[in-house]
C-alpha cells in the first residue's frame, strides 16, 4: 500500500489501527492471522484457518501470508537481540505505536546485547 491514496490507511496500519484501517472482513482476518503469528504462533488454530479459507482465501495465499509473518518476526527479533534500530529516514515520525503498544520484554528483563558484546 503506497501512493497518496492509500496513506490513512498506512498510518492507520502503523497505529494498529484495524478499524481505522477500512479494511474488510477478509483483509482483517488475514491480518489478524498475521498478527497471531507475530505474537504467538503456537496460537494459531485450525479453526483460525478455516475461516480464512472459508471467506476465500486460497491455501497459496495463506501460506504466503504465514511466511511473511513468520519472516518479519525473524527480523524484529534479530533486531532485538542485537538493539539494532531503523534508520531515522525510514521511520521520520517515530516508531510506529503497533511495535510498541504491546512490546514486553523479550529476555526475561535483560538487556539486549550489544553488537561489540558478541564473541566468536
Amino acid at each position: 500500500m503506497q501512493g497518496e491514496e492509500f496513506k490513512g490507511v498506512a498510518e492507520a496500519l502503523r497505529k494498529g489501527d484495524l478499524d481505522a484501517a477500512g479494511l474488510n472482513a477478509n483483509e482483517r482476518l488475514l491480518l489478524e492471522f498475521a498478527g497471531t503469528i507475530a505474537r504467538a504462533a503456537y496460537r494459531v488454530t485450525d479453526e483460525q484457518v478455516q475461516g480464512l479459507r472459508d471467506v476465500g482465501w486460497t491455501e497459496e495465499q495463506i501460506a504466503e501470508a504465514a511466511y511473511v509473518a513468520a519472516l518479519f518476526s525473524l527480523f524484529v527479533r534479530l533486531a532485538d537481540t542485537f538493539n539494532i534500530e531503523p534508520p531515522a529516514v525510514y521511520e521520520p515520525h517515530g516508531t510506529p505505536s503497533a511495535v510498541t503498544r504491546d512490546k514486553k520484554p523479550m529476555f526475561c528483563g535483560r538487556e539486549a546485547l550489544k553488537p561489540t558484546t558478541i564473541r566468536r
